[in-house]
């Protein structure tokens, strides 16, 4: 679905990003690709698939939108929640009068390692279990909310999976296979876009990149502490092969 947003494309005129506030937009937003349009028609569609191949919408500056899904409900809704979430960001702007508002656990020091790690090698998974151990934003969070669960993420195509054993927080324990109430998966080129911070799994789930075995609903009840884990992913430097 290709169309023109009057709210979108007055913020986009002006800003090459957005902060969506609301947690159910983030569900299905994610950070969405801003485009350089110099053409009053799209004449290049390659950066508009490659932009979509990490999210179902893309923006065109000073043009418009280009959303995709199984049918046109799920690409209108798209376009729809994008103009829901310029008109809450600027409503937001106005209201505090003091630019960005900063999401919670985004002002965490950042250490990334000089180390690099195969992608998905048990080396790069257990060191991001140890920076999410080390993280005092997931230990607190993860006391307040009881994140205690098993999550498992899986390589497609290959026999790579990795359950992390969470007990308020915590990460206890690191098993090597998929037996858990929630199961994350996808190819080698979405958990690589992933572990750049490129594409926020749970947007990724509800926009059919990644497969969950488990609800999202239930899943989400621990969104906040989850979010500074994907964040933590990208501070793990791999190397791509």
């Amino acid at each position: 679905l290709h169309c023109h947003l009057p709210l979108a494309n007055g913020y986009f005129a002006v800003n090459s990003s957005l902060e969506v506030l609301t947690f159910e937009s983030r569900f299905y937003l994610g950070n969405i690709p801003v485009i350089k349009q110099e053409t009053p028609t799209v004449t290049k569609t390659q950066e508009v698939i490659d932009a979509l191949r990490v999210s179902n919408i893309v923006v065109l500056k000073n043009h418009g939108v280009v959303a995709v899904g199984d049918n046109f409900s799920q690409a209108l809704a798209l376009v729809e929640t994008l103009e829901d979430a310029v008109k809450t960001a600027v409503t937001a702007r106005l209201f505090r009068n003091e630019g960005k508002i900063s999401s919670a656990g985004q002002n965490q020091e950042k250490k990334e390692s000089s180390e690099k790690y195969p992608m998905f090698s048990t080396e790069h998974i257990k060191k991001i279990v140890e920076l999410v151990n080390q993280d005092q934003f997931i230990a607190a969070k993860g006391k307040e909310l009881d994140l205690t669960v098993e999550l498992a993420i899986k390589l497609d195509g290959s026999n790579k999976v990795y359950k992390f054993n969470f007990k308020q927080g915590k990460i206890t324990r690191l098993d090597y296979d998929g037996q858990a109430p929630f199961v994350i998966s996808a190819s080698a080129d979405i958990w690589k876009d992933v572990f750049l911070g490129k594409l926020d799994p749970f947007v990724a789930v509800t926009q059919g990149k990644m497969n969950l075995s488990g609800q999202l609903g239930q899943l989400s009840r621990w969104y906040v502490p989850f979010s500074r884990l994907f964040e933590l992913f990208k501070q793990v430097k791999f190397e791509d092969k």
